[in-house]
């Protein structure tokens, strides 16, 4: 599937920019530094080199890079090391992955064990989850189970954006980029203060492209692949120095195209795409060509009052969400040739009054030379309808409610000059309940035997559970900083009612818990030119959560496993080579395996793919030993950006690339469902003008046009799905003070 050439290009450039970098040491005798950077993975500004956490940040120019295209969430991807994302649900419902452990759910209810925080709030549902990232701060990955501070449904780890908050004073920014297949982007930022102590900042996105991929079967020519989305968030704060409140409001429309399934785009025993593969067609009956629709509003109020010793903070955040995707599912046609498929499936999903509100409130000490600490509590509830509409069965409808509470602290110790301890416990109780609401029977489907409408009895599932964490973090030297954790965490119970919608029963899976070890280094070398940041993992998950998906049962049910156990390393590397070169690396590696002697898992349907794993009487795949699903054994990542001066101001040129190892799609193992050496690399050309202070630049993303396989649907033919193709474009930012 991949060409040796461009692999080897992607290498090539990669070593000379290495090479010359080294060279260029001793050439240069100016004093530089890297920048120092601040997290708030516990909840309170610190140093990233003195949190005992492995994690990684993304901020600046090279974050805003990835998005030039117009890209969703899931651009995030391989950009760290251990952190994978993606989606069968268009720009909506994406799914994340820390060190190999997430969830492949693609339904609307879908739990997962990888949380996301946007400006100190949860954000639950998957559709929440997929907010556009603009005017962004900083992201920050914090790998390992976060159960102490953020809860339950954080086994793997969180993912934290911070946007930009108001400031005394006028700024302001506009950015706009236009590239190939009709894509226009737009965002743009002002802020100003209004009084002494009241100021603002409005903020907004708009990522529009044409549709551009043809219909094969209809003749329709640039029927799919567009989307139109646009996002805003105005924010006022109120600071008098002791006490400040800040005040959010945001929203986002959505539409577009939901994910492109392509029929039979491998040949059994095959992962090399074939001759059905034409990434600007498809051939489909039936989906209205994949429409997707969404609404998002929200809330958020933030306030935080500075006592002698010690700080209260209450943050209240509420949430609404509505929309719907449809998809010809068998990604063709139940015709002959080109996307030719078994038999046709089409599916439509609707969110329905989605609502979420969050409380929480904590006291944490204003800090001192030795100790610091912090308690708090947290309520979240949650409601939303799920609406399944399907092309032979007709149409269902869910309804999830979620309530939990829970109360937290954590306290870190200066032990001696150079050790420093911190321990955290959190009890939370989360409850869940299902029912069914309205369900119509296809009448067609009535016709050849399918069952009348059931009667289903409501679900109601609770736990209570401890989540707790210790962590050291022992200074070897003024630039060195030795830390290991010791982590409990876990994901609630989890209740998945799809299956309802055709003719079977939900599905509940108990509460999993993870135990996670892990053993780091963060330092700062040469001068603090050379961030060099490394961290050893081993977690064992009990009763880990699975959903099995698709096959030959074409459901989507959750189950348990024994164990689950992962184990690996991360590397992130930032390199001032000179002054005008800046490098940057991250290398992971993740061994994941499923341990349970007796599970078994439906395998692909109709028979045409090559399952490996052991087959039992059942005729099911026996997965025991198996990888987690969706997990990429290796991560890499690679940012170069160099600079010649000119008069008032640069030339530039930054360059990122992410490559992606052995994948399995599935959590059972066969030939056509699995990845290996995917890669994607941007480029971006540009002069920036440090009197005016503007930006103009040319950039590509995918700049070699890879076709890297992403998912899969193997209930009926060898169906796969792809990612974005490359798109080359000009772009243009001005800042205004």
């Amino acid at each position: 599937m991949k060409t040796l050439n461009k692999a080897s290009l992607a290498l090539s450039i990669q070593a000379v920019l290495f090479a010359s970098a080294v060279s260029a040491q001793s050439e240069d005798e100016t004093k530089i530094e890297l920048e120092q950077i601040t997290v708030t993975a516990q909840k309170r500004t610190q140093s990233i080199q003195e949190v005992p956490i492995s994690i990684a940040t993304l901020s600046g120019e090279k974050f805003e890079n990835m998005f030039s295209a117009g890209d969703d969430v899931l651009a995030l991807a391989n950009r760290v090391p251990g952190l994978y994302a993606e989606s069968s649900n268009g720009r909506i419902a994406p799914r994340f992955y820390i060190r190999g452990l997430g969830n492949t759910d693609f339904d609307l209810a879908a739990s997962q064990p990888v949380s996301i925080v946007m400006d100190e709030v949860v954000k639950e549902n998957v559709i929440l989850k997929s907010f556009p990232l603009f005017d962004v701060e900083r992201v920050e990955v914090i790998r390992g189970p976060q159960g102490t501070l953020f809860g339950r449904n954080t086994t793997a780890g969180i993912i934290k954006f911070d946007t930009r908050k108001p400031r005394d004073g006028f700024d302001a920014f506009v950015e706009t980029a236009v590239g190939s297949y009709g894509t226009f982007n737009l965002e743009g930022a002002v802020g100003n203060s209004i009084t002494d102590e009241l100021s603002f900042r409005l903020s907004g996105l708009s990522q529009n492209r044409e549709d551009w991929v043809d219909n094969g079967l209809t003749g329709e020519q640039d029927a799919l692949g567009g989307y139109h989305e646009n996002a805003g968030r105005l924010q006022f704060l109120y600071d008098t120095g002791d006490f400040n409140a800040l005040l959010s409001m945001h929203t986002r429309d959505l539409e577009g195209t939901s994910t492109l399934f392509r029929a039979n785009i491998v040949d059994s025993g095959s992962t090399d795409l074939n001759e059905n593969y034409d990434r600007d067609t498809v051939y489909y009956d039936q989906g209205d060509n994949n429409p997707q629709e969404y609404e998002n509003h929200g809330a958020q109020l933030r306030l935080e009052k500075f006592f002698d010793t010690v700080s209260l903070t209450a943050i209240s955040a509420y949430e609404t969400a509505d929309g719907r995707s449809k998809g010809d599912i068998d990604g063709g046609n139940a015709g002959m040739g080109l996307g030719a498929s078994s038999f046709p499936a089409v599916t439509e999903d609707q969110l329905n009054d989605l609502r979420q509100f969050t409380q929480e409130v904590r006291i944490a000490s204003l800090g001192n030379q030795q100790l610091d600490w912090q308690v708090g509590a947290f309520f979240f509830d949650s409601s939303f309808g799920v609406t399944t509409v399907d092309g032979f069965f007709g149409t269902t409808t869910v309804y999830h409610d979620n309530e939990t509470w829970a109360v937290f602290g954590q306290s870190s110790y200066q032990l001696n000059e150079r050790l420093e301890v911190t321990g955290g416990i959190r009890y939370t109780h989360d409850e869940k309940s299902f029912r069914v609401g309205e369900q119509n029977v296809d009448s067609f489907a009535l016709s050849i035997g399918a069952a009348a409408i059931q009667d289903y009895e409501d679900i109601n599932v609770d736990d209570g559970q401890v989540s707790w964490e210790l962590a050291a973090n022992y200074e070897l030297s003024d630039n060195a900083n030795l830390f290991s954790r010791i982590a409990q965490g876990f994901r609630a119970q989890t209740i998945q009612g799809r299956d309802v919608a055709f003719e079977k029963a939900a599905s509940v899976a108990d509460a999993e818990t993870i135990d996670s070890f892990e053993i780091g280094i963060k330092s700062d070398l040469m001068d603090r030119r050379l961030r060099l940041n490394a961290a050893l993992f081993y977690y064992e998950i009990d009763d880990i959560q699975l959903s099995a998906i698709g096959g030959q049962t074409q459901g989507n049910q959750l189950i348990n496993a024994d164990k689950g156990v992962g184990q690996g390393f991360e590397v992130d590397v930032e390199f001032l080579a000179m002054d005008n070169l800046s490098l940057t690396a991250g290398y992971s590696f993740t061994d994941t395996e499923l341990q349970d002697r007796g599970l078994e898992i439906a395998p692909c349907g109709s028979g045409m793919c090559t399952v490996l794993d052991p087959i039992a009487d059942s005729g099911n795949a026996l997965v025991n030993g198996n990888p987690f699903p969706q997990a990429p054994e290796q991560v890499f990542n690679f940012t170069a950006r160099y600079t010649h001066e000119v008069d008032s101001g640069e030339l530039f040129v930054l360059t990122d690339w992410a490559w992606q190892g052995d994948t399995n799609l599935f959590i059972y193992d066969a030939v056509e469902f699995s990845t290996s050496g995917n890669f994607e690399g941007g480029l971006r050309v540009g002069y920036e003008n440090f009197r005016h202070d503007y930006k103009v630049s040319l950039f590509g993303r995918n700049i070699t046009d890879e076709d890297n396989v992403k998912g899969a649907i193997d209930f009926n033919n060898n169906t796969l799905f792809v990612n974005e193709p490359r798109v080359v474009g000009v772009e243009f930012r001005m800042n205004f003070y």
